[in-house]
């Protein structure tokens, strides 16, 4: 081979290791060091729980450590934020609310945009439930849109953020019944969930796990499960359908973004650990015990997942002429 051949050679076989070896290192050397699971809500509410019970099993699979790290506020986009600006190496992870994925970029501006990050999987899917606190004279939809139609603008319900679902679904009961409550947005489920059981507000709407423990002690009252069918594990609570809403359908998902340019090759290490993870009666048996569903999905099926709902819930927002407070 001539002197020029081999330079050219030489140059292409440089150029094919530039591009095969991050992925290479990936596959073989990912993960060598511990792993940051973003949260963009407080501890206590769903996304939490999400994280939390994804976190150590995770962290098992992988042979490393996997942190969740609670960055609240400005309706999940400090986390998205920080997910998307990190590198894009699989160390920095985030567990998304489908609220504030598909709902809240309808009505307010972000620093972060849905293509700035990379499905995972998504992890499990949950109902809303409309909630009311102890002491409050309600205990159906039909005596709550009665009472609240005797006293507008006395109920308070409380969502966790400006554009959440809660808030979302919020909106929709006042314009499907003609009620009028207040909206007091928190950062995040947990926040709010204290505010409740406190008396500061009096009833709220969210996906069941951090509410299923004082449903059981009595301070919470379930009035309606806003999905298509009733919870086996609250079994006497009606759908809103049932309870004569039928348009008030309203339910969530929790899933794992990464930065948009995550390799291929940690997207697949992390997706297939998950779904192992989700596979096992264990997993099963503590979502279903809190009122979710153990749903996984690969990344193409998320991504498509996502598109829809996001296209789906523009519609409701854009006929509700909803808008953050």
């Amino acid at each position: 081979m001539n002197p020029i051949r081999r330079r050219l050679a030489g140059a292409a076989a440089l150029a094919l290791l530039a591009t095969t070896a991050p992925a290479a290192f990936a596959q073989g050397g990912y993960p060598d060091k511990p792993i940051t699971l973003m949260v963009g809500a407080a501890p206590g509410g769903t996304t939490d729980i999400a994280a939390r019970m994804l976190a150590e099993p995770l962290g098992k699979a992988l042979g490393q450590t996997v942190v969740v790290d609670n960055r609240a506020g400005a309706s999940g986009a400090l986390a998205a934020i920080a997910v998307k600006r990190a590198e894009a190496d699989g160390y920095t992870i985030l567990m998304q609310y489908s609220g504030y994925h598909v709902i809240t970029p309808h009505i307010q501006k972000s620093q972060w945009d849905l293509k700035d990050l990379r499905p995972v999987a998504n992890v499990l899917t949950a109902p809303q439930l409309i909630v009311v606190r102890e002491g409050v004279p309600i205990k159906t939809t039909a005596e709550l849109i009665a009472y609240a139609k005797k006293n507008p603008g006395k109920l308070s319900f409380a969502s966790s953020g400006n554009g959440s679902l809660q808030h979302v679904t919020g909106v929709m009961l006042e314009q499907q019944t003609g009620i009028q409550m207040i909206h007091v947005p928190y950062k995040g489920t947990g926040p709010a969930l204290q505010d409740l059981l406190g008396g500061q507000v009096d009833l709220t709407f969210g996906t069941p796990p951090p509410f299923m423990p004082f449903i059981a002690s009595g301070k919470l009252r379930a009035v309606a499960v806003t999905g298509k069918e009733r919870l086996s594990s609250l079994p006497d609570v009606p759908t809103a359908a049932q309870a004569g809403l039928p348009n008030l359908d309203a339910g969530s998902w929790f899933a794992v973004f990464a930065p948009a340019k995550t390799p291929q090759a940690v997207v697949d290490r992390l997706t297939t650990a998950i779904a192992k993870i989700m596979a096992t009666p264990e997993f099963k048996k503590k979502a279903a015990e809190l009122g979710a569903t153990a749903d996984y999905m690969n990344p193409q099926q998320l991504q498509a997942h996502s598109d829809a709902e996001f296209q789906r819930w523009g519609k409701v927002i854009s006929s509700a002429k909803i808008q953050a407070d």
